[in-house]
């Protein structure tokens, strides 16, 4: 197989796995839970490196971000069967994505990656002033009281470094509906926060 990333040559031509229309990957999807594994090959080129960029985002690790790429095909592979074609294909794999490695890093204790605990802030002091358990606190508490689309929004573009079209995927959102989400939580959090 070839490694993540690499670009492929389709008629002659190198692309880094640009999805075809839909209706292409309907075909496809529907060979592979028939078990053609040329179907399945064929899926991994077109969708490995947009996946290998999200284990690696999420990962934080070039070498972990492969594992996880291949066990988010391996997954696949056996839950291909479940996907009904409600969403797009794609949008159900970038998701059985997400969950896999969201999954990883619990199994792994390194929600420092994702989740950001008062205990996590204390433990990272702001080198000017020193840590302020106080400021932590409130911050970790105000960021629980925001509504969940604020809250949503500010944790994945401020604490995890999403783009706002990432968010939006992720989200089920618009782009613009993140933005304005991210600017209520940063009203907020400062009304909070005084």
């Amino acid at each position: 197989m070839q490694r993540v990333g690499d670009p492929i040559q389709l008629g002659g031509a190198a692309t880094v796995g640009k999805p075809p229309v839909q209706s292409d990957q309907s075909s496809l999807v529907d060979r592979v839970k028939l078990g053609d594994t040329a179907a399945f090959e064929e899926l991994y080129r077109l969708h490995c490196g947009r996946i290998f960029a999200t284990c690696l985002r999420l990962s934080g690790d070039r070498d972990r971000a492969e594992e996880l790429t291949q066990e988010v095909f391996l997954k696949l592979w056996t839950k291909i069967s479940r996907f009904d074609g409600r969403s797009a294909f794609s949008t159900w794999l970038y998701r059985l994505c997400v969950n896999l490695v969201i999954d990883h890093l619990r199994v792994e204790k390194r929600t420092e990656h994702w989740v950001t605990t008062g205990v996590e802030l204390e433990s990272r002091p702001d080198p000017k002033t020193g840590p302020s358990p106080h400021l932590t606190a409130a911050l970790e508490e105000a960021i629980l009281r925001l509504p969940k689309g604020a809250r949503v929004s500010f944790v994945l573009h401020d604490i995890e470094g999403y783009r706002h079209a990432e968010i939006g995927k992720m989200a089920g959102i618009a782009v613009g509906t993140s933005k304005a989400q991210l600017h209520r939580a940063r009203k907020l959090l400062r009304e909070m926060l005084g």
